[in-house]
């Protein structure tokens, strides 16, 4: 394989085997799933026959490479793309035996307690990860010790108040990116629940260049982002990864889907004399 094609980089060996058009063809996001995926598996101690947890795996090209790569058995589960869809890129890949395309809602999770050993998600854990409760509600499927993994578009360091002038344009016309956090964000938002113990916290050095390379092979006609990531030149725009271990001991509540029915029946006035 030429070094000139697109997707080559010493940084992801493992990545480096897939075909470009099979990469591209499965674009579902603002970043090379797979070489997201390599990057926080690098950090990962996956075994063969492990239960994964791939949440938001888009067209599961994240999940094929890491059922591929890692011998592990993945769920590949997504609310905004077909799992029949994801199924014949699944067979196609020859891993029908070890991924599993499932049509979910990240809130509201078909699996039973303590069932993965590792709950990973690749570019979509800002989209519904920064609510307060989610971690409770999420680290439930995890079996006590496993792990709670992401890597995600993010910010070196949190832009608390005034937007950078060469960033304001994008972020404002395109409100999803108000969830995007730096990694040191993401360890006291996933650290204050006590739920879990992050292990790993940290940016990708080159992550905006990576960014760049991939939005101009799949939306070259997106000049807003294109301009933003080509003006930011890595200072605030990055890839973050994260990696917890669920605290064995931790009491997790189990979430509220409705209150019990009890009317009774009582006087609706005062009645006065």
């Amino acid at each position: 394989m030429s070094t000139h094609e697109p997707f080559i980089s010493s940084q992801f060996p493992r990545s480096n085997a897939y075909h470009p058009d099979w990469i591209l063809g499965n674009a579902s996001g603002g970043a090379n799933s797979i070489w997201l995926a390599e990057w926080l598996a690098s950090v990962l101690d996956l075994k063969p026959g492990m239960h994964v947890l791939d949440l938001g795996c888009g067209r599961a090209s994240s999940s094929i490479f890491l059922a591929r790569e890692y011998s592990v058995k993945v769920w590949a589960t997504d609310l905004w793309f077909s799992p029949s869809e994801n199924l014949q890129r699944i067979r196609d890949a020859g891993v029908e035996q070890n991924v599993f395309p499932i049509h979910s809602d990240a809130r509201s999770l078909p699996f039973a307690a303590d069932f993965f050993d590792a709950i990973i998600s690749i570019d979509a854990f800002p989209y519904f990860g920064t609510d307060d409760h989610y971690l409770n509600n999420l680290a439930r499927f995890a079996k006590p010790d496993g792990v709670i993994a992401m890597a995600a578009a993010g910010f070196v360091e949190e832009i608390d108040r005034d937007v950078p002038s060469h960033l304001a344009p994008w972020l404002v016309a395109e409100p999803l990116l108000r969830s995007m956090h730096s990694s040191s964000w993401w360890r006291w938002h996933w650290e204050k629940t006590g739920i879990v113990d992050v292990q790993v916290a940290d940016s990708l050095s080159n992550g905006c260049s990576l960014w760049l390379e991939w939005l101009k092979n799949i939306a070259p006609e997106n000049q807003m982002e294109l301009q933003a990531l080509e003006a930011d030149g890595g200072r605030y725009l990055t890839y973050n990864r994260v990696v917890a271990r669920r605290r064995p001991n931790v009491k997790l509540e189990e979430p509220m889907v409705s209150i019990p029915s009890h009317y009774t029946r009582n006087p609706l006035l005062r009645r006065h004399s």
